[in-house]
């Protein structure tokens, strides 16, 4: 009788948990004790991906590419004698596909800002794994520590608007676990907001009244003045 055969072991020998599209990936399993031949089926999902018959003690190499998101997910392995109708089952390996930051996208409330005024910008990428670091930057001066959101919302800055030299230009960066991809925004420029001066609503309210004054004598004319004028003669 064949010896009983442990549970069998998957380990990554080439590659990454976290992968990107077209990679490969190579996955060994063995089972450490048992009698040869041995069978080796790979499962993604309780799906069948590949099977291998080993006539000694040597591992399974199980080679997979991941070209799409259905590739990825939890994998196991099944050791099992060909003339058994049971098996033993491995431990769990989950692979997840990771995928760039798209362009991120710098934004504010307001564009307009003046001197002694608190802002924000907020920095969003719509597309790429989480989770997504960003940092923010006025000119080429990073302005922020980073800022890693796990979530697919913005990150936000609060900036004090102290005087001229605070409306430059700014930009933020986006970079997440997918190698050498790192995106930079395009450029948010406040401007200065006209501050209205205080005398102006006094000088329109002078106006107004000199208006109404003008208006009252004209309409004062057919009233009172002319009759006194007729009186006179």
């Amino acid at each position: 009788f064949p010896e009983m055969l442990s549970n069998p072991k998957l380990v990554l020998v080439q590659g990454a948990l976290n992968v990107v599209k077209q990679q490969n990936v190579i996955l060994s399993c063995l089972s450490e004790s048992g009698s040869p031949p041995v069978r080796y089926t790979l499962f993604r999902h309780n799906q069948q991906v590949s099977a291998l018959n080993r006539s000694d003690l040597t591992p399974a190499l199980f080679t997979l590419t991941v070209s799409s998101a259905s590739d990825v997910g939890e994998y196991k392995c099944k050791a099992e004698y060909n003339i058994s109708s049971g098996g033993k089952y491995s431990n769990s390996l989950n692979f997840t596909l990771i995928e760039p930051v798209s362009k991120p996208v710098v934004s504010s409330p307001t564009s307009q800002a003046k001197k002694g005024q608190n802002v924000t910008l907020s920095c969003l990428s719509e597309n790429g794994s989480l989770p997504i670091t960003y940092v923010f930057f006025k000119g080429t001066q990073n302005i922020s520590p980073q800022k890693t959101m796990q979530k697919r919302e913005a990150a936000v800055i609060f900036l004090f608007i102290d005087s001229l030299s605070d409306f430059g230009t700014y930009k933020c960066k986006a970079s997440n676990s997918f190698p050498n991809n790192t995106k930079y925004s395009n450029g948010f420029n406040f401007t200065l907001a006209e501050e209205r001066s205080y005398s102006q609503p006094l000088v329109i309210s002078l106006g107004l009244i000199l208006l109404l004054l003008i208006t009252g004598f004209a309409l004062a004319i057919p009233f009172f003045i002319i009759p006194l004028y007729k009186a006179s003669e």
